[in-house]
C-alpha cells in the first residue's frame, strides 16, 4: 500500500490551513511536560477518557505520588479509585503498577532515560516492551519528551488521514503512523500532529463532521462527497 496523497508539499499546504484556523482546544500533552515517564504515563491516562479528566487525574497522581515512586507501592485499589472518573480504571490501573515494576527491576530506577538511548528505532523498540505500551503511546514519549522525528497517530490523525486520502481508507494506526511519520516534514510533527488533534475533534469529527466549515473541503473526496449527496 503507498499514500495516495501524502506530499511534502501537500503536509505543509494542510498545516498551513489548519494554522489559520486558530484553533487553540488545550492539547493534553502539550502541557504535561518533558519528562519521559511522566509523558508515557499521562498518554496511557488519556485511554478512553477526555483531556480534561485526564489532566485531572495526573495531576492528582503527580501531588499524591511525586517521583511515582508512592504509585509503585500503593495498593492497586488505592489507585483505581483515583482513575475511576475515567474510563478502563481497572486495566489502566494495573497497567501504570506493571510497567512501574517493570522499570524498577529491569532499570534499577523509576527512569525511562536508559531505554531511550540509541536509535529512534531501538527506543521504539524498548518502549513498546513495556506492559500495555503500543506504538501510538510509544511514539508520543518520543515525541513530546525528546522531538524525536515520529508521528503520533491516535484516532483524530487517522481519521483525518483516511478523508483526506493520505492513507487508505481502511489502513490501520500503526501503518498511517509509520508512513506519516516518514513523509511529513521532521519540523511539522509536533504542531501538525497537535492540529490535526484540535482539527478532528472541531471540524472533521467522527460522526457530524462540519464539511461546510472546513478549509480543506475542496481537496478531500470525503467532503465533497457528503456536500455533493
Amino acid at each position: 500500500m503507498t499514500l495516495i496523497r501524502l506530499t511534502l508539499e501537500s503536509a505543509r499546504q494542510v498545516a498551513r490551513e489548519l494554522n489559520k484556523l486558530g484553533l487553540n482546544s488545550p492539547v493534553l500533552l502539550e502541557g504535561v511536560g518533558q519528562d519521559p515517564l511522566d509523558v508515557l504515563i499521562a498518554t496511557l491516562l488519556s485511554q478512553a477518557s477526555g483531556d480534561q479528566v485526564t489532566q485531572g487525574i495526573f495531576r492528582e497522581l503527580k501531588g499524591r505520588y511525586p517521583g511515582w515512586a508512592g504509585l509503585a507501592r500503593a495498593p492497586l485499589f488505592e489507585v483505581e479509585e483515583i482513575l475511576r472518573r475515567g474510563g478502563l480504571a481497572k486495566q489502566k490501573s494495573q497497567r501504570l503498577k506493571e510497567i512501574l515494576s517493570q522499570l524498577e527491576s529491569e532499570q534499577g530506577a523509576l527512569s525511562l532515560t536508559p531505554l531511550l538511548e540509541g536509535t529512534d528505532e531501538q527506543a521504539m523498540a524498548k518502549l513498546l516492551q513495556l506492559a500495555g505500551v503500543g506504538p501510538k503511546t510509544a511514539a508520543c514519549v518520543l515525541l513530546f519528551a525528546l522531538g524525536r522525528p515520529v508521528f503520533p497517530v491516535d484516532t483524530h490523525v487517522l481519521r483525518v488521514s483516511r478523508r483526506l486520502g493520505w492513507v487508505g481508507a481502511k489502513e490501520t494506526a500503526p501503518r498511517a503512523q509509520d508512513l506519516l511519520s516518514r513523509i511529513i516534514p521532521e519540523d511539522l510533527h509536533l504542531s501538525l500532529h497537535t492540529d490535526l488533534i484540535r482539527f478532528g475533534r472541531e471540524i472533521c469529527r467522527a460522526n457530524t463532521p462540519r464539511c461546510y466549515h472546513c478549509p480543506l473541503a475542496e481537496e478531500c473526496d470525503y467532503a465533497r462527497g457528503r456536500m455533493l449527496a
